[in-house]
């Protein structure tokens, strides 16, 4: 099922058109629901707690009078159904998120942005003035890539305060006003330095790219 309505991803499209109705920047926004399966923390975990089991069911057959003491198959038939649980339990995505590292998730989610941002062809703008808008769900991560071109003209720091308030708005589920307002912040940026001039042919897709 599609993370938004089609009325809010009109309304991210009619905003990229409108920013780059005042820029010769190229604008692309980009939804991916998660960066990364992350298949090996559902193992990982699973095969940590099966490692322990034979131990827990040694102290419950020594120290409880209702345990029948297993033999050494049982101890294997348990460990096996334990991990085969477990890696269904931490399967399950929220639980599964929570376990993995932040600097993982977001090593992960950057690695993805970047691969959109040449896949998407902001890499091969006339004038180098693409721009990716990133959003990553699962990770809560946000990332701006400008290409090689505005950041000839544009100050790093200038774009804190908008990918600052990107993230805040996401890490509250406002990935809409999000979108909105970093693409409108973005343009009145790019304004300053890359106005639209006559002939200017838009180049890439605005429409919202969910992956």
């Amino acid at each position: 099922m599609a993370f938004l309505s089609q009325e809010q991803k009109d309304s991210i499209r009619d905003a990229i058109r409108e920013a780059e109705s005042r820029t010769s920047g190229e604008f692309v926004a980009v939804l991916a629901q998660e960066s990364d399966g992350y298949r090996f923390i559902p193992v990982l975990w699973a095969a940590l707690v099966a490692l322990v089991t034979p131990a827990v069911v040694l102290v419950l057959s020594k120290f409880s009078a209702f345990w029948i003491e297993p033999g050494l198959a049982d101890v294997y038939l348990i460990q096996i159904l334990v991990f085969l649980v477990g890696i269904a339990v931490f399967g399950l995505s929220p639980l599964k998120m929570a376990l993995i590292p932040a600097r993982v998730k977001h090593m992960r989610a950057s690695r993805l942005a970047h691969e959109q941002f040449h896949r998407q062809g902001l890499a091969n703008t006339e004038g180098s003035t693409g721009v990716l808008l990133f959003v990553s769900v699962a990770e809560h991560y946000v990332e701006i890539i400008a290409d090689r071109g505005i950041h000839q003209q544009v100050e790093e720091g200038a774009w804190d305060a908008i990918v600052a308030d990107f993230v805040r708005r996401v890490a509250v589920g406002q990935v809409t006003e999000g979108f909105l307002a970093a693409i409108d912040g973005c343009g009145s940026l790019l304004q300053q330095h890359f106005p639209r001039e006559g002939g200017d042919v838009d180049e890439l897709p605005n429409h919202l790219i969910e992956i």
